[in-house]
């Protein structure tokens, strides 16, 4: 009933207005105690304007920014003071809370950074935008086909470091008089090169599934989730099994705007509980923590949905099962690795574990896999990628010392 919606809506509000104060308060009492940076010792800042739902966007360039931050001194820029309470918390690099406008400008002219770092298409990136002298750079949270990956935003900063050839190809495609050779430099995905994580369950005979899928989308175009179409049957089936561990990651939107995909979810977290409980030895996972690494590359099968999960597993070289989106209006684009996708429809998830058993042991499946990784990433050799990245961020640096110089001289 509309009434009982209304009140439902009321209630969120309030909820989060009181959360938001909670946070405020007690980010304060925090910031009081933290030392400042000192002027100008910031050459380049991550620009985060989200809230902590989303801080999976950032937390994913922790390890790549320390490590960049031995050459180039880097701090992230938080404008909610929920994510900055957990940045404080988390992040190897310093941290800087700009809540107003205001704050920002005085960062600016305080620290004058060279080149700011964007991962993710946030409306209030416009607000960093507006400061010239510095270079905006979109360097995204993932590599993926979705439509998200090809839209016109790209043409708002002044570069993109741009994960390979598939990346390139599809913006070419999408972009109208858009400068790809200028404007992209492919870096490969140096998040791949710091998957890390303690594995939370014995060495043992189990075959591991990594069930990895994405929320359910803000419009029918992006509707690509999977957890009430697929994900409670098949963690039934793989639960079952004694011969499976199933490894639950949801993003963690999941649910958010669905109540019965919120549900969907929750019958899933109930269920690894109740087969751990019956079964002492299955140690199967619900993983909602903020560490992503081990689970992409212990897994001997995995399943996601359209989503970044893709490619990073696409990373690993591993066999890898994609669930097919129910919403007709769905937007699949089927030219890059989808066109070539070992595909679990929704009326398939009752033969999962054979899927997966299949998959496992599949040498033409592992064969397209090598070529794909290639189109998507270039060299995964570990390291590769950190250095491409090293060296898009000293060109960027050296080009704004170029035209700084220019500049001066005119």
């Amino acid at each position: 009933m509309p009434i009982i919606r209304d009140a439902t809506t009321a209630v969120r509000l309030v909820q989060r207005l009181l959360r938001s104060r909670r946070s405020r308060q007690q980010l304060a009492r925090r910031l009081r105690t933290q030392s400042q940076l000192a002027p100008g010792s910031v050459e380049i800042a991550v620009y985060f304007a989200d809230g902590p739902v989303n801080m999976y966007q950032v937390r994913q360039w922790y390890a790549p920014l320390a490590e960049l931050a031995a050459e180039h001194p880097v701090a992230i820029l938080s404008r909610s003071p929920g994510t900055m309470l957990a940045l404080l918390d988390e992040s190897p690099v310093p941290v800087v809370y700009a809540r107003q406008v205001v704050d920002l400008e005085r960062f600016v002219d305080e620290q004058a950074p060279k080149i700011v770092l964007y991962v993710n298409q946030n409306a209030r990136n416009f607000q960093m935008m507006r400061y010239g002298r510095m270079w905006h750079v979109f360097v995204n949270h993932g590599e993926s086909d979705k439509m998200y990956m090809t839209t016109n935003q790209f043409k708002a900063y002044d570069y993109a470091l741009i994960a390979g050839d598939a990346a390139r190809d599809r913006l070419a495609d999408a972009l109208w008089d858009y400068d790809l050779d200028r404007r992209t430099i492919a870096i490969g995905r140096p998040q791949a090169d710091h998957f890390a994580g303690a594995v939370p369950y014995p060495d043992d005979d189990r075959s591991v599934v990594l069930y990895a899928p994405t929320w359910e989308g803000d419009r029918a175009a992006a509707a690509y989730g999977s957890i009430a179409s697929h994900g409670v049957v098949l963690a039934e089936r793989l639960l079952a099994s004694p011969r499976h561990r199933l490894v639950y990651r949801p993003h963690p939107r999941s649910g958010v705007l669905d109540a019965d995909y919120r549900a969907a979810h929750e019958r899933i977290v109930t269920a690894i509980s109740a087969a751990n409980a019956a079964d002492a030895t299955a140690h199967h996972v619900y993983d909602d923590g903020p560490e992503l690494g081990w689970q992409l590359a212990a897994a001997d099968v995995a399943i996601t949905d359209i989503s970044a999960m893709i490619y990073d597993r696409l990373a690993v070289g591993k066999p890898l099962i994609v669930t097919r989106p129910v919403a007709s209006g769905a937007d699949v684009d089927e030219r890059g690795y989808l066109s070539d996708a070992n595909w679990l429809l929704a009326d398939q998830t009752r033969d999962v574990v054979a899927r997966v058993d299949a998959a496992a042991n599949d040498a033409e499946e592992l064969a397209k896999l090598r070529h794909w990784v290639q189109r998507y990433f270039g060299d995964t050799a570990p390291g590769v990628a950190t250095r491409r990245l090293h060296e898009a961020v000293d060109r960027l640096v050296a080009r704004w010392h170029e035209v700084a110089a220019e500049h001066r001289a005119g």
